[in-house]
């Protein structure tokens, strides 16, 4: 159970965990009872769950890494079933704190073995090994077995054949092995970042081959639903997925749609044709002359090429006396596009403003300054209104659940978002609601600031409400505004683009990896055959890039970078697709060679975080979108066909044979376009309406009657 809800029995935790007896405490604690021993599919709450020790299987441990912020465990039960992934947000945890200090005073070093350091999870195997037998598996080191039987040694245990600790020291443990006094020999240490990198091997990889059956074996318990395929029941069940889901409520409920909409979109897509990895595989050697998907040119985008960034000064310089515009303001987003803006002498505080629209490219610095005056004035308005209910009371007790809901959220993730930026680091006054979470922690004016912000935004779009992820978006504008009211305008323009991550229905994002999918089969068919061979053409690895716009897997200043380069619409309004295709063709030699399934596509994808380069991918993708235009435009000239005849005649191609897995059916269901008859009756194939959207540079925006349908508010006819 979390930490913020023991109440007053949280110091005595505290003093349990920090017990340094290798066996059982003797002292009893008074303390509140547990939640009742429950399974996956009857939890206690949301955030709470019981289970014996001895119906435990297996536990996955995921230390801290570059690729996730927090450690978390996964508890997979004999039954088969997965609870919820456990994050370990050791920086509120008084007891982890405490041990790290500790450890610190003892030995003057806070790491532990190979420089790990001590983290909540640890915690958790040093008190299992108390009680049970503990063995490290042997074909995934983050998989611990709990009280393994003989067959589970052979098969997962350290010494499996050919796994990889059996050649290196053991790590089984008995009941009462485990000791704090040991630090040297922890379980489910951090690595490192600069031994994480030196010491990969790729045979690593090729052994999580392994853990695919593993999963299997947990999930045979899990009943049939003869609508679902077992690959898709077996992915849903998979650990990794589970802790993307935990993090983004609407991961899960992309997934569990896109796997219950498989039959019905294989049956109503059945006839309709696209342009498919096999067609584009097939036209290489048709008479469409020299068609090299695959050549990027990057060299005619050289990154000594790159322009400097805009500063304040040149900015300033595109202006008349009058603060009217001088240039087009398409050489001005060109400029932004290829060379950023200045991260240091204040340009993007007036630049953002007009990429985001809350000016105008053609008024004058007087339209901008009342125009500004006023919507600060609106900005009061909005947020005194949610502030009166909120001290008066709220008109129905719908309407109050609603508010109180939206307002908690707002409060753990605000707590959550970019906490390493200097501006949002720290708490140093008090905290003004005394039931918070939060509360015995305190604030900073800057985290009040957001929160407030996101509340009136609530306020603002009542039709909508407040999702996970939003803060995400909002905490890089205030940052650089570090004004409440001009970055919450800057926030509402930027979600009137954005609103459709945001659906309950999760059709906007559905719809972006859709884009996606049609993409990669026309840009990299023999990748793309691969990754469905992998049953990893779901696409689900790019759903938080996506959704959040890329803002986990680059650094701070690089996603300040990236999104004014979004913002300028230069080449396309959906550029991202761009940039998770070049992060995919950056990547394609390792997947194709390394990686055989969805685990492992998945895990590697994830672990991108924080190592990719932003200036190259800038300049690959847009040698991939010029590469793009020109491959449309190619076939656009031959009237949506090659005429050659191997080509043309391929029965065989328009409906292939496919695995009963999801990659197969989503391969031969992937378009929307129906087909135009050839010159031999045959139809033939078109670039979707999906593709064809990424050559425009006009923003996709919602209409209004769907965010009151399938927004999480209580706006509207709601």
């Amino acid at each position: 159970m979390p930490e913020s809800s023991l109440g007053d029995a949280y110091d005595t935790y505290v003093k349990v965990d920090l017990s340094d007896s290798s066996s059982p405490p003797k002292q009893s604690y008074l303390v509140p009872p547990p939640p009742s021993t429950s399974t996956h599919g009857a939890n206690a709450g949301t955030y709470a769950f019981a289970v014996p020790v001895s119906e435990i299987y297996s536990l996955l441990v995921r230390p801290p890494s570059i690729g996730w912020w927090f450690g978390s465990v996964v508890v997979n039960t004999r039954a088969g079933d997965s609870f919820p992934a456990l994050f370990f947000h050791d920086s509120e945890c008084q007891s982890t704190i405490l041990q790290r200090k500790k450890l610190a005073r003892e030995s003057f070093d806070p790491f532990g073995d190979g420089g790990g350091m001590f983290w909540g999870g640890d915690e958790v195997l040093r008190w299992l090994k108390r009680y049970v037998i503990v063995e490290r598996s042997g074909a995934d080191t983050s998989v611990y077995l709990i009280e393994p039987t003989e067959d589970d040694k052979r098969a997962f245990g350290k010494d499996a054949p050919g796994s990889m600790s059996s050649r290196n020291s053991t790590d089984g443990s008995k009941p009462g092995d485990a000791s704090s006094s040991n630090p040297a020999k922890r379980d489910g240490g951090m690595d490192p970042v600069t031994k994480a990198f030196n010491e990969a091997k790729w045979n690593f990889l090729e052994k999580l081959s392994q853990v695919t059956t593993f999963t299997r074996r947990t999930a045979q318990a899990v009943a049939e639903n003869p609508k679902i395929p077992p690959q898709v029941r077996r992915l849903m069940k998979n650990p990794e997925v589970q802790t993307l889901q935990e993090e983004f409520d609407s991961a899960r409920i992309y997934l569990a749609r896109w796997a219950m909409g498989i039959a019905e979109q294989s049956e109503r897509d059945r006839n309709q044709r696209i342009w498919t990895a096999k067609d584009v595989l097939a036209m290489e050697h048709s008479d469409v002359g020299e068609f090299e998907i695959l050549d990027m040119e990057v060299a005619k985008l050289s990154m000594s090429d790159k322009r400097k960034p805009v500063t304040l000064k040149e900015w300033q310089g595109f202006f008349d006396n009058t603060g009217r515009l001088q240039l087009t303001p398409d050489e001005v987003k060109d400029r932004i596009f290829h060379g950023g803006l200045h991260p240091d002498d204040g340009v993007r505080k007036e630049a953002w403003l007009f990429l985001l629209n809350v000016y105008d490219w053609d008024s004058s610095e007087e339209d901008r300054r009342i125009s500004l005056n006023s919507r600060r004035d609106e900005y009061i308005r909005l947020k005194g209104a949610w502030w009166e209910r909120m001290v008066e009371g709220h008109r129905t007790l719908e309407e109050e659940e609603w508010w109180k809901e939206q307002k908690n959220r707002i409060e753990k993730d605000v707590h959550r978002t970019d906490r390493t930026i200097p501006i949002f680091m720290g708490e140093d006054i008090p905290h003004p609601d005394p039931d918070s979470p939060f509360a015995d922690v305190g604030t900073n004016v800057h985290l009040e600031q957001m929160k407030d912000m996101l509340l009136t935004y609530n306020e603002y779009n009542k039709d909508l409400g407040y999702v996970q992820g939003m803060s995400d978006l909002l905490a890089p504008i205030y940052a650089v505004m570090q004004d409440d009211a001009v970055a919450f305008w800057a926030f509402v323009t930027f979600m009137d683009r954005m609103e459709r991550n945001f659906l309950r229905d999760q059709s906007g994002m559905r719809k972006q990896l859709l884009t996606l999918d049609h993409l990669v089969q026309l840009m990299d068919p023999k990748l793309y055959l691969h990754l469905q061979s992998a049953d990893s053409t779901n696409f689900f690895f790019f759903f938080r890039m996506l959704l959040v716009w890329f803002k986990r897997e680059f650094e701070w200043v690089d996603v300040l970078r990236l999104w004014e380069s979004f913002w300028t619409d230069h080449l396309s309004s959906n550029f991202h697709i761009f940039i998770a295709l070049a992060i995919l063709e950056k990547h394609r030699d390792v997947i194709m060679a390394h990686l055989q399934h969805f685990d492992e596509v998945l895990k590697y994808v994830n672990e991108l975080s924080g190592t990719m380069d932003l200036e190259s991918t800038l300049i690959r993708a847009e040698s991939l979108f010029q590469r793009f235009q020109r491959t449309v435009d190619t076939i656009d000239k031959k009237d949506n066909f090659p005429s050659a005849p191997q080509a043309r005649q391929r029965k065989s191609i328009a409906s292939p044979p496919t695995s009963p897995g999801p990659s197969g059916t989503r391969a031969s269901s992937s378009g929307v376009d129906k087909g135009k008859q050839g010159p031999s009756g045959e139809e033939t194939r078109v670039i979707s309406p999906e593709l064809r959207a990424l050559l425009s540079r006009k923003v996709e925006v919602v209409e209004k009657k769907d965010v009151v349908k399938q927004g999480g508010g209580i706006g509207g006819d709601k």
